[in-house]
């Protein structure tokens, strides 16, 4: 017993030896946004409760937020990249094309306008349309996931207004 707890806090001061720290929420300069995505769009109210729910950050109207998250493209793509022999669909490639750019109210330029996009490649069978269905769902909401993390980390790292 003595000795696996000496080999616990010995791995733990390991990992505390090699600079390992869990990510924390992000610190922003900005106490408030006003983000501009449609009402329908998924990624935009997965990014407006990601912000909100880390309570430093204030999503409001335009007129009265310190920053402007400005979207231009918020694009769901599904292309077909695999047939077999007969012609029929074999796998497609989705993707989630995601452009903004962030500027303060007076329109500076905080952030240039920049792409984030995520693509994941799935198998289709026509004898399982409903599962396909499924994972399709669950592949977008993924990278949706990913593109919202993403873009949190480039709010986070601007230093200035």
């Amino acid at each position: 017993m003595h000795r696996r707890t000496l080999l616990a806090a010995a791995s733990s001061f390991a990992l505390a030896a090699c600079g390992f720290k869990l990510r924390g929420a992000p610190d922003f300069v900005f106490k408030s946004i006003a983000i501009g995505t449609a009402e329908t769009s998924t990624l935009g109210n997965e990014l407006k409760r990601s912000i909100a729910s880390g309570g430093a950050v204030a999503v409001v109207p335009v007129d009265r937020a310190e920053v402007v998250l400005d979207v231009t493209q918020d694009q769901r793509e599904k292309v077909v990249v695999g047939v077999n022999a007969s012609g029929q669909v074999r796998e497609f490639q989705l993707r989630i094309r995601f452009k903004f750019r962030l500027r303060t109210p007076a329109g500076k330029e905080l952030i240039p306008e920049t792409e984030l996009l995520q693509q994941r490649d799935i198998s289709f069978n026509e004898s399982a349309v409903l599962s396909k269905e499924a994972e399709e769902n669950l592949l977008y909401r993924d990278m949706q996931t990913d593109i919202v993390q993403q873009l949190m980390r480039r709010l986070a790292a601007v230093k200035t207004l």
